[in-house]
């Protein structure tokens, strides 16, 4: 245990931040759900909407009322609420494995790797969750006549597909959108916020708890832009490849390849980046926000890096 005591970092710990995790990727992640409705609809109709974010949502109002905004709420709160218990709650489990592992002094000096490892051993476990729920939200939202809901959507889609099909078709480039945007998006925030304080020459210690809370919402920002950004190209094959027959009746791989081949490098990487950076930097501010508070209501104490040369 390093000399500057924290914790216990006991199976009661983890439990309680992944639930602060559930709680906070589900409601971030489902008020954000016009959103990434409009995001989805740019990138698997890019010649109906092609005018920008808020054309968008004047065309989707306008062509099919209000309620579509909310397509896909219900696999979305659930999804991430799944998600976001693996992620927030894996995330610590390995920064506290890696930090007993290293030793104190050592775990400060490759906090960052620490930071990456972490992310991506515990993205890679809540994808295996996700993964159903993403597929159901983005066949609701590219065929709305597709079904009333999660409940209705989720067995028509294993009666018609099956599992792996149906599914699991996006799960590599669920893998490649989401890991590379978890590590950016936690060790980014960490390295952010870092640099917030040391400009500001604020005390991250005794600074107050509005001070706080501004630099997390601040960090949390950037950290999300720079993750949307990194992600996205694999962000649009995943709607592409799970829209009903979309790169022909082949194996996932041959699939993904006829998909990226036909959309072409702009696209992919461009087309819905401006409503996916809005989107990932607003609800990953919130994520840390609510996480936190989610984190000091249940009693627990999150675990931080310490710089063993500081006094304390």
């Amino acid at each position: 245990m390093p000399e500057h005591q924290q914790g216990p970092f006991d199976l009661t710990y983890f439990l309680k931040s992944a639930l602060a995790g559930g709680i906070c990727c589900s409601i971030t992640h489902g008020a954000l759900t016009p959103v990434d409705v409009v995001k989805t609809r740019i990138q698997l109709e890019p010649q109906t909407y092609n005018r920008g974010m808020i054309t968008a949502f004047s065309q989707i109002i306008k062509n099919e009322g209000l309620v579509a905004l909310g397509t896909g709420f219900g696999p979305t709160a659930v999804g991430y609420f799944v998600q976001g218990w693996f992620k927030f709650g894996g995330v610590e489990y390995f920064k506290v494995m890696g930090a007993n592992f290293f030793g104190e002094r050592d775990a400060y000096k490759y906090r960052f790797p620490i930071y990456l490892g972490a992310a991506a051993a515990a993205e890679f476990v809540a994808d295996i969750f996700l993964s159903p729920l993403e597929a159901t939200r983005i066949r609701l939202v590219s065929d709305p006549k597709y079904a009333s809901g999660l409940i209705s959507a989720f067995p028509k889609i294993l009666a018609q597909d099956g599992l792996i099909k149906g599914f699991y078709s996006g799960f590599g480039p669920l893998l490649f959108k989401q890991v590379p945007y978890t590590m950016a998006k936690f060790a980014v925030q960490g390295w952010a916020a870092e640099l917030i304080y040391k400009s500001a020459n604020i005390d991250a210690k005794k600074a107050s708890e509005g001070t706080k809370l501004t630099v997390a919402l601040s960090s949390g920002v950037i950290a999300g832009v720079a993750a949307a950004v990194i992600s996205h190209p694999a962000d649009t094959l995943l709607s592409l490849v799970n829209k009903q027959g979309a790169g022909g009746d082949g194996s996932i791989s041959s699939r993904l390849i006829n998909l990226a081949r036909a959309a072409g490098l702009k696209k992919l990487l461009l087309v819905g980046l401006a409503p996916r950076c809005v989107m990932i930097g607003t609800l990953t501010a919130g994520q840390f926000a609510i996480f936190d508070s989610v984190m000091g209501a249940v009693g627990a104490t999150k675990f931080h890096f310490v710089d063993p040369d500081e006094k304390h």
